[in-house]
Formats: structure tokens, C-alpha cells, sequence
């Protein structure tokens, strides 16, 4: 970051999508906190004023920081069965906010969504559709996938240990058990018998719910 003044050079650089990348990294790296107009134009090297070129106000901004996200996102392709569009779309969604916490709590707040966001809601619906769901039932189908993959990813990110496994993992597992052991049977047996064995993940826990959700869909997509 400089504190040297803005130059024309640098004013004359300035584009709306290094504004809006410039200002996904900085909330990236402040693990969730958006950027400030002022600490926005110090990272690009502009005055603040600069920033109002590209962005009337920081609503402006916020969409098309969520935008950015959403074009991260595979989206299901042409002739795609629905199951596996869901699938690949639902594991991609949540690496993206894996790496964009910050976004989860943003991601359909948006009152004037841009073209990114936009195409991806209409190829997940397009997807359902073309696969025997009604309207309604895409519309359930993709508040229920949504709803899921948003809680994980939020669950996911507030864990105490790394979701891929590892040492930090057991160790929280043996605090809970140092208070758990002969207290709280249940507790003791699942953290003995499933989370403190060799090569758990909490992070594949979201397959296997996923799973289940797209097995249920099947089931009751008819009926929608």
C-alpha cells in the first residue's frame, strides 16, 4: 500500500473490475470485513474520489464484489443430468465461499444483481427444468440447496480445527472427551467411534448431506 499521492497514471489504470478485485482481496485477507472507500483507493493507489467513477455507492460496490464470486461458480452445462449439475454446482459454490467468507451472508441479499449472478440462477433453474421439475419444484429444489450449502459453509469456516483433517482435529476431540467421558455417553461414542478415528474429515460430512438431499428431491420432485 503507498502513501504517495495518486498520479494520473494511476487514475488513468483504474477500471471497475480491478476495483472490485482489488476490493474481493482486501476482504478476503480481512477475513470477512468489507474494505472502507478510503482504504479501497489507498490499495489501488487513488484519491477516493477516483472510486465514485466506477461505483455510486458501496451497495453499487457490494454487487459487484457478490458478482465476482458467482462467476466463480461451475455452472451446470448443456444436457447435464440435474444430478450431477447440482452436484458439481454445489461442491464449486462451496469452494468459492470457502475462499470468500465473507460472501455467504451476501450472496442473495442483492437488490440489483449483476450479469454473473443473474446467469448462474437461471442456468441452476435451467437445469432443473429441463430434467422434469416444475417450476415450483426448482424453486424448492434450489431454496433447499442453498439453504445447505450456505449453513455448511458458514459451519464449516467457524470450526475450531482445519475440515480436511489433521492433528488440530484430534486435539479438540480429546478436549471434548477430557469432559465428556462418562457424562455424556452418546457424545463419548460418536467422538470415539466416528470423529477421533484414523482419517476422518468433517469436510466429507457435506457429501453424504448432499446426498441425501438430491435423494429426496428425486423422490418428491414428481410431486411438486
Amino acid at each position: 500500500m503507498s502513501d504517495e499521492p495518486a498520479t494520473p497514471s494511476a487514475r488513468g489504470t483504474l477500471s471497475r473490475e480491478k476495483v472490485l478485485r482489488a476490493a474481493v482481496a482486501m476482504a478476503d485477507e480481512a477475513g470477512g470485513a468489507v474494505p472502507s472507500t478510503r482504504k479501497l483507493a489507498e490499495r489501488l493507489g487513488v484519491r477516493a474520489m477516483a472510486l465514485y467513477h466506477h461505483f455510486k455507492n458501496k451497495d453499487e460496490l457490494l454487487d459487484g464484489m457478490v458478482d465476482l464470486v458467482f462467476a466463480e461458480v461451475a455452472l451446470p452445462e448443456p444436457g447435464e443430468g440435474w444430478r450431477e449439475g447440482m452436484r458439481r454446482r454445489a461442491d464449486s459454490m462451496r469452494a468459492a465461499l470457502g475462499r470468500h467468507p465473507w460472501a455467504v451472508g451476501l450472496m442473495d441479499s442483492r437488490v440489483h444483481p449483476g450479469a454473473a449472478t443473474l446467469r448462474h440462477h437461471d442456468a441452476v433453474i435451467g437445469c432443473l427444468r429441463a430434467d422434469g421439475f416444475t417450476i415450483a419444484g426448482a424453486a424448492h429444489a434450489f431454496s433447499l440447496l442453498d439453504s445447505y450449502i450456505y449453513g455448511f459453509a458458514i459451519q464449516e469456516a467457524a470450526l475450531p480445527f482445519d475440515s480436511s483433517g489433521g492433528d488440530d482435529m484430534e486435539a479438540v476431540a480429546a478436549g471434548v472427551m477430557a469432559q465428556a467421558a462418562g457424562r455424556f455417553p452418546h457424545l463419548t461414542e460418536m467422538a470415539v467411534e466416528h470423529a477421533m478415528r484414523p482419517g476422518y474429515a468433517y469436510g466429507e460430512e457435506f457429501a453424504i448431506g448432499l446426498d441425501l438431499i438430491l435423494d429426496g428431491m428425486e423422490r418428491r420432485r414428481a410431486d411438486w
